[in-house]
């Protein structure tokens, strides 16, 4: 399926189908793009990919989409491609997330209060920064586009008629349930009004003003019914209004629709500051679309095949949704917000270590704003809540990989964050404390072994930062805490199992056994969790017994076959035997090959994964994209190499996709890779230089890459002995 779009007039029907500007009759003009080109949006909007599908701006804090009706696990972004019926455009979605949440100001264009409307695929054109459909029951074309902060709607309603947009502040997605909602109309071009909301996020607040292009001829509100009252009384509690317009002429309203998390006022100052201009939508969605480009241009690729290139600058597409901004455009710094961090941190932030550098210092800043307000680092925060979701102390690798890279912060702060952080009651953290590993017969009787598997990668991460600081004391404190993986090994099963307070194996143990939050592993298995420990890779070894132990258990990994249970997550997805490729914890397994020796290993299997769990079609995912995680393993994976341990900037080599990528990795700096003799069967590295001389390390140094410089891979049909030799395997 290829959704390449080319910007013709759009034919419905097989009438032709004008695309009016508020202010004139001209049609929309797009500049022609180098690499929006390439972006497929609908990837990942089917199956169970999760993503969002709409009109944004790298990073941006308004998402502006159509959202359905939720129907299950599948529509977290609001829109599934299965699904047939729009409910609204909302201005904020989340992207590839497991948990529904957002979906606020919802506006639904109609002629006769009809809030539901039929869509088919044919009907939309979507691109970066750009969404429309076409709404055949009441024969309305709906546009949008965006700013970071702000967006833009038109919708051209039949000529001669009653023009209605209905404001939605009830609806929200999944979770998603309004506390609070206020609109008010301030004269007769303006409503503003704010909606709170619990769901994921426990008290969410999002504050909109709204302009219009026609004067609002009648303003009804509701509370949540059909029935609509001019009584302004009950503006501070109406979830719904209707607004009339008198669209004398072409039939068209536009909106422009400022967004704050802060106050109504902050919403006007952000419209202000980011739509100050008139009523071309085309001004507005030709730079969302050159922004995107400018984006995607920091990795220029050659090779490949079509398909191949669509996947990978959509992958790049999808890994720039989040982190998304948070504050307003008169702040101190950008704050964000939307932090997957138990996903991200694995790949999508080392990613931004290397294409991002302006960004990394607001990053840090934002980890500290937070810890300011809460005590602790984000586990994974969204709109201004902490949310608690997923296991472990993920913003520690994270705010460490940013300081071991030497990103402008504040470092003792940052430790004191990190440590702090790691030394609360909460958690699981008391018992780890107290016994040195987390028992499952206290208070936390399921996920003990993932839970305390990332708490020792993030007390490792803690103690590199200690040993760069000169804190002795710390640095020794938290790597023997790091340790602490060692105890949930079964040397007679090879397996991580859960622990009693007693210092016993739980019983019966059936190391295929998976059940969603009622095990003791986070959405895996003891197959999949065995391998978790990223920062310890040669430790890991000696709990084998040594080099050959660990490759024959590493080895059945991608064999074996068995029965997870009817109660498994559904997340673990993207099987090659027990390895899921569809969730997070797997994805350093395939590099761990190079630790031993057996760098061809991870080549095979990184090229495997490639070609088989990412497609150009809307079920291109193996799994949720989590936020970027998803698509960040591919882009590296795609480059030749990952980055394993949890911070610091050691880059496993893999097997690259392309034949030639040239990274942009600061202002003035390209990191250049290229792959020579390259093809689907030429996959195995024979020899490898660096800067024209030769280099036989089987790994990259995150300071190697960030200088600029060239990379160049020598491929070939069989494996070769490249990365053998002791020497050359990553420490």
């Amino acid at each position: 399926m290829k959704f390449l779009i080319s910007w013709k007039p759009l034919f419905i029907g097989g009438f032709l189908l004008l695309l009016y500007a508020c202010s004139s009759d001209k049609k929309l003009s797009v500049t022609e793009l180098e690499l929006t080109q390439y972006v497929n949006p609908y990837i990942g909007t089917g199956g169970h990919g999760h993503v969002f599908l709409g009109a944004n701006v790298p990073f941006g804090l308004v998402q502006l989409g159509p959202t359905q009706h939720t129907q299950g696990w599948d529509w977290c972004s609001g829109y599934h491609y299965s699904d047939s019926i729009l409910v609204g455009f909302s201005h904020t979605h989340l992207s590839g997330t497991g948990i529904g949440d957002l979906g606020d100001i919802t506006f639904i264009p109609t002629l006769d209060n009809q809030r539901e409307h039929k869509f088919e695929h044919k009907n939309e054109v979507v691109r970066p920064g750009y969404y429309r459909v076409w709404l055949p029951e009441e024969d309305i074309t709906v546009e949008l586009t965006a700013t970071a902060r702000t967006g833009f709607h038109r919708y051209l309603f039949p000529e001669n008629k009653d023009a209605q947009i209905i404001i939605d502040l009830k609806r929200g997605i999944g979770w998603d349930l309004p506390t609070e909602t206020h609109l008010i109309q301030e004269n007769d071009t303006v409503v503003s009004g704010y909606r709170y909301s619990k769901g994921w996020a426990k008290n969410q607040k999002i504050f909109f003003t709204a302009v219009f292009s026609a004067p609002i001829k009648s303003f009804q509100v509701s509370e949540g019914d059909n029935e609509y009252t001019d009584d302004s009384s009950i503006t501070t509690e109406a979830a719904f209004a209707r607004l009339v317009f008198d669209t004398t002429g072409n039939g068209a309203v536009c909106a422009k629709v400022g967004l704050s998390a802060h106050s109504i006022e902050a919403a006007k100052l952000n419209l202000k500051a980011e739509q100050p201009g008139g009523w071309e939508l085309e001004k507005v969605a030709d730079a969302a679309t050159q922004a995107w480009n400018s984006q995607l241009n920091k990795i220029q690729i050659k090779g490949g095949s079509e398909a191949d290139r669509r996947i990978f600058y959509t992958a790049l597409f999808h890994s720039m949704t989040a982190p998304s901004v948070f504050s307003d455009v008169n702040a101190d710094f950008t704050e964000y917000t939307t932090l997957s961090l138990w996903d991200t941190y694995r790949a999508a932030h080392p990613l931004a270590t290397l294409i991002h550098p302006e960004k990394l210092s607001d990053y840090a800043k934002t980890m500290l704003a937070i810890y300011d307000r809460q005590g602790k680092l984000p586990v994974w925060h969204l709109v201004g809540n902490e949310t608690d979701c997923m296991v472990g102390n993920p913003g520690i690798p994270v705010l460490s990989d940013l300081l071991l890279k030497g990103v402008d912060l504040d470092q003792e702060k940052a430790f004191e964050a990190m440590k702090l952080s790691a030394l609360l009651d909460e958690r699981g953290l008391k018992w780890l404390k107290e016994y040195g590993y987390i028992p499952y017969d206290k208070d936390i009787p399921n996920e003990t072994v993932a839970m305390a598997l990332e708490y020792a990668l993030a007390d490792w991460c803690i103690a590199q930062v200690a040993r760069k600081l000169g804190k002795d004391e710390d640095y020794e404190h938290f790597l023997r805490r790091s340790k602490s993986y060692s105890y949930y090994f079964d040397k007679k099963t090879q397996f991580m199992r859960a622990l009693s307070s007693e210092g016993t194996f739980r019983e019966p143990f059936n190391p295929f056994h998976a059940a969603h939050m009622a095990n003791d592993y986070t959405e895996g298995n003891a197959w999949q969790y065995t391998w978790l420990v990223p920062h310890d890779v040669h430790g890991l070894i000696d709990l084998f017994g040594g080099k050959e132990p660990f490759v024959a258990k590493l080895d059945s990994l991608f064999i074996v076959e068995g029965d997870m249970g009817a109660e498994a997550s559904p997340d673990i997805s993207g099987l090659i035997g027990q390895y899921a490729h569809g969730n997070e914890p797997s994805h350093h397994v395939v590099y761990l090959y190079p630790y031993v020796g057996q760098q061809w290993k991870t080549a095979e299997k990184v090229r495997q994964i490639l070609s088989t769990f990412y497609k150009d079609d809307v079920d291109g995912l193996s799994g949720n994209e989590d936020v970027g995680q998803m698509s960040s393993w591919y882009i590296l994976s795609a480059l030749g190499f990952y980055q394993v341990a949890p911070a610091g900037g050691v880059y496993v080599l893999g097997s690259p996709l392309f034949d030639e990528a040239a990274v942009r990795v600061g202002e003035d700096k390209v990191f250049k890779i290229m792959a020579h003799n390259n093809s689907a069967e030429n996959i195995y590295i024979q020899h490898v230089k660096l800067n024209g001389k030769d280099y036989s390390k089987a790994y990259i140094t995150h300071s190697d890459i960030i200088t600029g410089g060239t990379l160049e891979f020598f491929m070939g049909n069989t494996p070769s002995s490249f990365g053998t030799d002791k020497v050359d395997w990553p420490e």
